[in-house]
């Protein structure tokens, strides 16, 4: 399967993930906007998928990454950076999302693990509730956020100076 062969839509992504489960692997969601993909992403995709069997992947579509991260961002569009995120060996599936959080998501797909980096805690996961009452469990998984697209950014525009 080729990397843009593994992203798809949610409709599509909801059947796979409950053929999956209902042969027995388990499945991890993590999610994040991958803007400029460097090796804090890959770690905390590694930790990810060795939660479960299965990871799928949610990228904030430009529109969520506009809100979050402000004008100018994503400087790759989601495209890009859903095929570039597939195209890593530990993940198996990548959906894009429009909404400022993965509850829909989770609701949707009902993972057994919610996988998200260390900059949160188990406390300041922001779905950590909609996880709870679906009983989802929520792994803190990757390297400490010591790589930071922003920082990337903000050394590209230093440099330039």
């Amino acid at each position: 399967m080729t990397a843009a062969e593994k992203v798809v839509p949610l409709a599509a992504l909801a059947r796979t993930v409950r053929e999956e489960r209902a042969a027995g692997r388990t499945v991890a969601l993590a999610n994040g906007l991958f803007d400029l993909l460097h090796v804090g992403h890959l770690r905390y995709l590694e930790g990810a998928r060795a939660q479960a069997d299965l990871l799928v992947v949610a990228i904030n579509a430009d529109v969520s990454a506009r809100a979050l991260k402000g004008e100018g961002r994503p400087v790759v569009p989601e495209g890009e950076r859903a095929e570039l995120v597939a195209g890593l060996a530990c993940v198996d599936f990548v959906t894009l999302f429009s909404e400022r959080t993965v509850e829909p998501l989770l609701r949707t797909l009902r993972p057994d693990v919610h996988c998200k980096g260390t900059d949160y805690s188990a406390e300041t996961v922001p779905e950590r509730e909609v996880a709870r009452e679906l009983g989802i469990r929520v792994a803190i998984v990757g390297d400490p956020k010591d790589h930071a697209t922003s920082d990337l950014l903000a050394r590209l525009r230093d440099a330039r100076r």
